[in-house]
């Protein structure tokens, strides 16, 4: 990697070259419910937990029409642009609630801004994928977007069907050639162990290089060795990982035991063991992350200065390269 203006602030150094190696790269986000925070809509998120959450949006996501979406779409897209981000990945929900409003409109949005931004397009499984209903929207949201997308613990929680959730993941994508992003490890608890499942059914069926999991937070939660062991299934799988710093930040205190740890993703030993991080906004100011603006040097330096990570060449591979071979971008 060849780096420009050594002689500068840490700040405009790694700016400059991000910028000098096809500009950021933000790998995960949910631009259909952005900026859809309301005064009103806030008195909620403060009473309830996340996978409360994941049912509250029902009435956020049946009052909105297509082109609803197509305009909070819209205004995630043109935040990105004018901090000179280049490639985004966004999941978009496609379930029984929304139906394929939200869909139509991230098309739409992809169409009018594809000379500004590359724009890859994944489903949201908030519905999970075993409910008949849920499955509909599934398969067919399945066929319209660049990136299938998992979130096993909504099965894990309705069914006891994590495991299942993936295989169903695997199997569309290796039967439509495309990549599998993936929630795990949301929690910062030393209960979760999704990463190695999802390295497990990686390997599994066969998926390795094509497959990414989001956030990752829970790892830390480990002992050192199982950390180290896990890296090591990871790099088997080729399993590549996505850093979203602010999502998990506010994650509430515990009582549980364990190594001391914060609630970020740790680029530091996952790229020290050889395995791609990027980084992502995730939610932007709506019910999950309500103060989040998507900003993506914020996010950017939460990361580095949460895990004391200072492997300037790395950093910036996170905030680009990185970025497209997640999302399969050349």
């Amino acid at each position: 990697m060849r780096l420009i203006n050594q002689d500068q602030s840490l700040k405009a150094f790694l700016i400059d070259n991000i910028n000098a190696h096809g500009g950021w790269v933000n790998a995960h986000m949910h631009a259909d419910r952005a900026f859809t925070i309301s005064r009103h809509s806030f008195d909620v998120y403060q009473k309830q937990s996340l996978i409360e959450k994941w049912d509250t949006v029902d009435r956020l996501k049946s009052s909105m029409s297509e082109e609803d979406y197509y305009r909070h779409f819209c205004m995630a897209v043109e935040r990105m642009i004018e901090q000179g981000v280049t490639v985004m990945g966004s999941f978009v929900d496609i379930d029984p609630i929304c139906e394929e409003r939200a869909i139509r409109a991230a098309i739409k949005a992809k169409e009018q801004y594809k000379t500004d931004i590359t724009i890859k397009l994944v489903n949201q499984t908030l519905k999970g994928v075993i409910d008949p209903k849920a499955r509909y929207w599934f398969d067919k949201g399945a066929e319209l977007v660049d990136i299938i997308g998992g979130l096993p613990r909504r099965d894990e929680r309705d069914y006891g069907k994590g495991a299942t959730h993936l295989d169903i993941l695997m199997q569309t994508a290796k039967r439509q050639h495309k990549m599998v992003h993936v929630h795990v490890d949301q929690f910062n608890s030393k209960a979760e162990r999704e990463t190695e499942l999802l390295a497990d059914k990686t390997i599994e069926h066969g998926m390795h290089g094509r497959v990414v999991a989001i956030h990752s937070i829970s790892i830390t939660a480990h002992d050192l060795a199982y950390r180290q062991a896990l890296y090591r299934k990871m790099k088997e799988a080729e399993l590549m990982v996505i850093a979203c710093p602010f999502a998990w930040i506010d994650s509430p205190r515990r009582e549980e035991q364990g190594p001391t740890r914060n609630a970020l993703t740790p680029v530091d030993e996952l790229s020290n063991a050889g395995i791609p991080v990027a980084i992502g906004t995730d939610n932007i100011s709506d019910y999950m992350l309500p103060f989040s603006d998507g900003n993506m040097w914020e996010e950017l330096k939460l990361l580095i200065t949460g895990c004391r990570y200072t492997d300037l060449e790395n950093i910036i591979r996170v905030a680009t390269t990185n970025g497209r071979k997640v999302l399969g971008v050349a």
